[in-house]
């Protein structure tokens, strides 16, 4: 019998769903009658607004194809910006909503995809309800590792709406492990006690690979990457695309000559393909594209197991397309992709400061992985068979049911230590950004770094939140803004601002900051609008790397000029009050020295600029140790020497 206060662990999949709970014999999967475990990720909406969810859904995708809705974990926490690729290939309604989300077109109603992800939540708690005979009210849902702020607050949204409170947000990979974790038991052939794990995660629409190191209970990851935009879906396009090109050489050759014609002749071949692409695809109702994607994944599926596969479509006034895939074929037009997971493997590895063959174990998640031509190449990469025995469709759910079980305090000699995949950090003076969380620390954690202002008197302060790995702001992802306001006006320099980050276990980062000196404080929860695109991860994170000297060098740059800005306004403000000091010598030599300053300020040379700035801070000593005396002065004036 089940706990009476069970935490059901979700695994919210772009193809398919599942959920799993702990028992005392270990976590177990929500199955229904007959014994299916895996609830497609699919929505029918019905004219009366009859909502169907799963394999009935699906059945009814070419029949209703605009009130049939699937996938929606890619529009999850973006914005509209974020989704024009998937546009081209989603039969249904997309559109802009509020500050430039994405809202989904669903007969006369706009949802959200938060709500249809709730739909899907709210059917996998009635299901485990059904199974468990008790209510469930909370709830552990993994994300793919690299899913942003914005996304996981949205997953959080969507289980609340669902009507669960969700207890924790787990990365997808690293809910893998804790499920491999429990997979064999200690010492037996394949297993060590102590090991270094890698899990590759390749599901519907994500790709994320996390390097894990197990010891004595403990999970800690070391390092993660992937892509919140790489999945089954992307090859079930390929076939999609192999299809439709040849269905419209073959029978619409005509529409086909009169556009190659037609196609501008200075196109890049990226544009020109884009382009003859969007053409194909323009012969094909929202119909005829739902049935397309059930044949191309059928294919994708059957060519797992099958050297090849035959499609064939009935096109109607006896045009019928008959094609054997092959599988050969289709790993020539999946490889590009495949090659890409293992870029990302490779910058993990990377990050965790490992190489290929200090990988004890390679643990395979997601239903793409049953693909030979990946596990091959995982293999050849890792130089070692990947672990496939526990079924990767359901291990990430049994992962979550783990933490579940965790966090309900059923299992107790088990520690999981998570971490962020970029690094965060705030904008400063000039455009450089001050890095408060590298990226890959171990979460929940928390860093703070104290700040001031650079006017007289300034009164608020903006604090604008970034996230990447670039040096400079312009080359960063912005994540938000708030300002500090309310502070005691006081001279430039004088404020003591106390900026902290906190992300918490589920990985959603919190920003505060607050004035030491008057006790000012305001704090925000970032939650962006807009989620990562694939282009952006690539360029956070590859770029880093191809432009380290150059980022570090500008870096050094604004932070000598911001330095030099205020030796200048340091020394103007010390004439002002004491220039009766200096000697007609020391004055010339000062302002030589100021002058060559300012003439070096707005120059890319740091080196020269920092030997023009020590010359000036030579020049102005006299100055500063007159100012000294006179505060001693001051400070003695009218008072006995034991008083001082």
């Amino acid at each position: 019998m089940p706990d009476s206060n069970i935490i059901l662990g979700i695994d919210l999949g772009t193809t398919n769903s599942l959920g799993a709970y702990m028992s005392p014999a270990g976590p177990v999967v929500i199955r229904d009658q007959a014994g299916n475990a895996l609830v497609p990720s699919v929505l029918a909406f019905a004219p009366d607004g009859q909502v169907t969810v799963g394999s009935e859904a699906r059945a009814h995708a070419v029949a209703n194809p605009l009130a049939t809705v699937y996938s929606v974990k890619r529009l999850m926490g973006k914005g509209i910006r974020d989704v024009q690729q998937d546009l081209k290939f989603l039969p249904y309604g997309v559109h802009e909503g509020p500050h430039g989300t994405v809202v989904v077109q669903v007969g006369q109603r706009r949802m959200t995809p938060q709500e249809l992800s709730a739909l899907i939540l709210r059917d996998l708690r009635q299901r485990a309800e059904a199974a468990l005979g008790q209510p469930i009210t909370q709830a552990v849902i993994t994300v793919p590792a690299y899913f942003d702020d914005a996304q996981r607050q949205a997953t959080r949204d969507a289980g609340r709406i669902a009507g669960l409170e969700v207890k924790r947000i787990v990365n997808e990979p690293t809910a893998a492990a804790l499920a491999y974790g429990l997979d064999l038991p200690a010492g037996q052939a394949g297993k060590k006690e102590d090991a270094t794990i890698a899990v590759y995660d390749l599901g519907g629409g994500t790709f994320d690979v996390s390097i894990l190191r197990v010891s004595g209970g403990v999970f800690q990851v070391l390092a993660t990457n992937g892509d919140t935009h790489l999945g089954g879906d992307d090859l079930d396009l390929e076939l999609i695309d192999l299809i439709t090109s040849e269905i419209v050489e073959r029978f619409f050759p005509q529409a086909r000559e009169k556009f190659l014609t037609d196609v501008p002749p200075d196109l890049s071949p990226s544009d020109r393909s884009a382009a003859e692409m969007a053409f194909v695809r323009s012969f094909f109702p929202p119909a005829t594209r739902q049935a397309l994607r059930n044949f191309a994944e059928a294919a994708k599926i059957r060519l797992s197991e099958e050297a090849s596969a035959t499609v064939e479509i009935d096109l109607g006034e006896g045009r019928l397309y008959q094609r054997a895939i092959t599988r050969d074929e289709f790993e020539a037009r999946a490889g590009k992709w495949v090659d890409h997971t293992i870029e990302h493997c490779q910058l993990a590895l990377a990050d965790a400061g490992l190489t290929p063959d200090q990988i004890d174990q390679v643990v395979m998640v997601g239903g793409v992985t049953r693909m030979p031509l990946v596990r091959r190449r995982v293999g050849e990469f890792f130089g070692r068979t990947p672990y496939t025995a526990i079924n990767p469709d359901e291990v990430v759910a049994l992962g979550a049911a783990v933490q579940a079980g965790i966090l309900a305090g059923q299992k107790r000699d088990t520690l999981l230590l998570d971490v962020t995949p970029l690094s965060l950090g705030i904008e400063t003076l000039g455009g450089a950004v001050g890095k408060l969380i590298m990226r890959n620390s171990t979460v929940p954690c928390q860093a703070g770094e104290t700040f001031s202002t650079y006017l007289d008197g300034q009164t608020n302060v903006d604090i604008h939140v970034l996230q990447g790995e670039r040096e400079l702001a312009k080359d960063c992802r912005s994540l938000g803004r708030f300002q500090l306001r309310g502070i005691p006006p006081m001279p430039a320099g004088a404020p003591r601002i106390q900026v902290t980050f906190l992300i918490d276990a589920n990985g959603i980062l919190n920003v505060s900051a607050r004035e030491l000196r008057s006790g000012r404080e305001a704090s925000v929860q970032i939650t962006p609008a807009h989620g990562l695109t694939r282009d952006e991860v690539d360029r956070m994170v590859k770029e880093s790397y191809t432009h380290a000297i150059e980022d570090l060098m500008v870096h050094r740059l604004i932070d000598t000029r911001n330095e030099a800005h205020r030796v200048l306004a340091a020394v103007d403000k010390a004439l002002a009050q004491a220039a009766h000091v200096l000697s007609a010598d020391q004055r010339a030599e000062l302002d030589a020295a100021v002058a060559d300053l300012k003439a070096k300020i707005d120059s890319d040379d740091a080196d020269a600029l920092y030997e023009a700035m020590g010359r000036a801070n030579q020049a102005a000593m006299p100055l500063t140790q007159a100012q000294m005396d006179e505060v001693l002065k001051q400070t003695v004036k009218g008072r006995r020497v034991d008083e001082v």
